[in-house]
């Protein structure tokens, strides 16, 4: 089946060079100019990779971003920007964006980083399956079900997002095992680049506000000073 790739940049010779190169990797390109327009079209359906640029009118890249995160499921977002710093790669990384490239940018590097999000979502794809056969985790008063993919507090419901459920199960799986933020990285979001560490700091966050009572005093994902983060064991 062919992969649609939704490219949301508000310059024309981009977006062209864009969807050109997306035609070549044998993939379908639509393109819109505008933040709000690209949020409808993906909220639509069927889109399989968000090309996504930070400075756009009608809605900025971090809030189309933040929106799409919103939304259950999981779909890559590849972030283009002319901006190259440090914190913005690092509030786009925060948002929910999976990579992040930097303009002007080579064809080649846009294909490989395509390429590379869509070996993470074909493994991703194969750890869910994996995950229908696996039964539930229970630790404390928190429970992981993995089928469909709910997580409960003492019997309430926390809203996870696909990525804080993928991070979580990890944990779950490797419990009392210590992993660094470059593990991973390596391990739920499928790559490890120097400078992205930020993000997994982010989620460990977000993920303690909605499990743990005290986040500032964490009973289940906890941190190892000097080396990274471990599940209750």
């Amino acid at each position: 089946m062919t992969r649609t790739v939704l490219i949301i940049e508000d310059n024309p010779g981009i977006g062209e060079l864009v969807s050109m190169q997306i035609k070549d990797l044998g993939m379908q390109p639509v393109l819109v100019d505008r933040g709000d327009d690209g949020l409808e079209r993906f909220k639509k359906g069927g889109i399989d990779l968000v090309v996504l640029d930070l400075m756009l009118p009608g809605l900025d890249g971090l809030s189309v971003c933040r929106e799409i995160r919103a939304v259950p499921g999981y779909v890559p977002v590849l972030m283009l920007t002319a901006k190259s710093t440090e914190l913005d790669r690092v509030l786009g990384l925060e948002m929910g964006a999976d990579d992040y490239l930097t303009k002007p940018f080579s064809v080649a590097e846009l294909a490989a980083r395509i390429k590379a999000l869509f070996r993470r979502v074909d493994a991703l794809s194969s750890r869910s399956s994996e995950q229908a056969k696996a039964e539930d985790v229970e630790v404390d008063g928190l429970r992981i079900d993995p089928v469909r993919r709910r997580v409960f507090v003492h019997d309430s419901e926390a809203e996870l997002t696909a990525r804080e459920f993928d991070l979580l199960w990890h944990f779950a799986c490797h419990r009392g095992r210590v992993f660094s933020r470059a593990q991973l990285l390596d391990a739920v979001w499928g790559y490890n680049h120097d400078g992205y560490e930020h993000t997994v700091n982010t989620h460990i966050n977000r993920l303690r506000n909605k499990i743990e009572t005290n986040p500032a005093e964490p009973r289940y994902v906890q941190t190892v000073w000097g080396v990274g983060y471990r599940f209750l064991d």
